[in-house]
């Protein structure tokens, strides 16, 4: 089977999340400063999710471009990454509105502890799929930056109980590590 539904699928679910998370910003009823005040956590959870389905789009395709067909296994492995994806907004809208507490800024983290997991489940039956030799093993290799997010997110929800301004510094750091689009792809690609 060939990947162009599974992408198109994908990219027209990514841009649901997106604009399901911009309804939540809700018009300030004013003309002051003052009533944009109350919607500061709202815009920055708002940003900061924009920013990491932004990235998850960004690998997303750049991963499709290595995988020549799909499968029964890629195409259920692509749906439960969407699945975690579509939750962003829940997890985004509940942080915001309770301005970083703990226990939304914890569900928020596993909430991108569980789209990390499924990317990382996809790529491993895109890589099952298409060989040890194919382009996404070779340009993947260890996965380290992959990795090191799995512990950051793991390590984020119990400390936002401690103090919830560094789970929210850890989402950002993960971010920005993601942020510059993962050039191994680009890389294998361009060398085949």
């Amino acid at each position: 089977m060939t990947k162009n539904r599974m992408e198109a699928f994908s990219d027209g679910v990514l841009a649901i999340v997106i604009t399901i998370m911009v309804l939540e910003l809700k018009v300030p009823h004013g003309a002051d400063i003052e009533t944009l005040k109350p919607l500061l956590p709202i815009f920055l959870s708002y940003v900061l999710s924009f920013v990491y389905i932004g990235i998850y789009w960004n690998n997303h395709h750049h991963m499709l471009h290595t995988v020549h067909h799909v499968n029964g296994k890629i195409l259920w492995s692509n749906l439960h990454l969407l699945f975690w994806l579509s939750l962003i907004p829940f997890s985004t809208g509940w942080m915001g509105e309770n301005h970083f507490a703990e226990l939304p800024a914890a569900v928020y983290g596993f909430n991108l502890l569980m789209c990390a997991v499924a990317y990382f489940v996809l790529q491993g039956a895109i890589i099952q799929e298409h060989g040890p030799d194919s382009s996404l093993k070779a340009a993947v290799g260890k996965d380290w930056k992959g990795k090191a997010s799995l512990v950051f997110y793991i390590i984020s929800m119990p400390l936002a109980f401690v103090n919830q301004w560094i789970a929210m510094a850890i989402f950002a750091i993960v971010a920005i590590m993601w942020f510059v689009p993962d050039k191994r792809i680009e890389r294998t690609l361009h060398h085949e």
